[in-house]
């Protein structure tokens, strides 16, 4: 397993960066928004402020998930972040629904569109980087830690990189007389948004059900357990999943002529065989089953 001060390091700082960009973020698209007429950039400005305030529940559900197990949540506290990760798809759907309310308004209601100036297309140029900068961050290091809540905000963080875009084309647009392209391209947008929230609703409505993460696991688990010389076979392998770890039961095989003290060695030597060599098994447990196998390794020596 991932030694876990480095995990909640580099979980914190993936934190950190997204809190602290979207707050840069979201006083520049205000300020400029206001300064350029634009009010798609200010828009953006208040979706980037709700990218704030995902972002800090996102860290709050990895802080949750990092604390260890105690006496009431005996396998830990890791299904937090998946619970994280659809509180955030909640704010998706609201980001949809505001954007398509506001095309619907200009597309049905005929609400006045003001060709905003270009320095409003400058600003979106830039947070179309930013935030392709703070999605593929979040993102790796949410993989890299197995953290759900981070791979929700990093995906939260890349529909910012399109509501950018629809921005940029909307000021680029109006300057050839079409001011109505911006409300167009955001319904696709708002598309896109939905379709995300749909995933990750999928992803972690399947880690809360503990559906295993691949049928690779279970094979890596099964060679770690055999890495001992007097298990003679693996079965019966049951995982428990938690979104940023997992638990295990398995049975191993064993000569019937061993002694209890034996294979209860042999259990131990399992169980951190399979805690070392699979990075995000957490805990193990070994069921010992009877086999008319004869261990070779000479037992004495063990």
């Amino acid at each position: 397993m991932q030694n876990t001060s480095k995990r909640e390091h580099i979980g914190k700082k993936a934190s950190y960066v997204a809190i602290f960009g979207n707050i840069t973020l979201t006083i520049f698209n205000i300020i400029v928004g206001i300064i350029s007429g634009s009010s798609a950039l200010v828009a953006e400005g208040f979706h980037t402020l709700s990218d704030v305030l995902t972002s800090i529940i996102a860290f709050i559900g990895f802080k949750i998930g990092m604390k260890p197990a105690d006496e009431e949540h005996q396998y830990g506290h890791g299904r937090a972040e998946p619970i994280v990760g659809l509180i955030i798809v909640v704010f998706l759907v609201i980001v949809a629904y505001e954007i398509i309310s506001g095309a619907y308004a200009k597309i049905v209601l005929g609400e006045v569109i003001t060709p905003p100036s270009l320095i409003a297309a400058v600003m979106a140029a830039i947070g179309i980087g930013i935030n392709y900068i703070m999605s593929n961050y979040l993102t790796t290091s949410g993989e890299r830690i197995n953290s759900p809540a981070l791979i929700a905000d990093g995906k939260h963080q890349r529909v910012d990189i399109f509501s950018c875009i629809t921005v940029l084309i909307g000021v680029v647009g109006s300057q050839f007389g079409i001011p109505i392209l911006d409300t167009i391209v955001s319904i696709f947008i708002a598309l896109i948004i939905i379709n995300t929230a749909f995933r990750l609703t999928r992803d972690n409505i399947n880690t809360l059900m503990g559906k295993i993460p691949s049928k690779q696991l279970i094979e890596d688990i099964k060679k770690a357990a055999l890495t001992s010389e007097c298990v003679k076979g693996v079965h019966d392998v049951k995982i428990n999943n938690m979104g940023p770890y997992a638990s295990v039961e398995l049975h191993i095989e064993l000569n019937k002529e061993l002694k209890l003290e034996k294979s209860h060695k042999i259990a131990h030597e399992v169980e951190e065989n399979i805690i070392n060599k699979v990075e995000s098994i957490k805990m193990v447990s070994v069921h010992t089953c009877p086999t008319e196998v004869i261990c070779k390794q000479k037992l004495e020596k063990k």
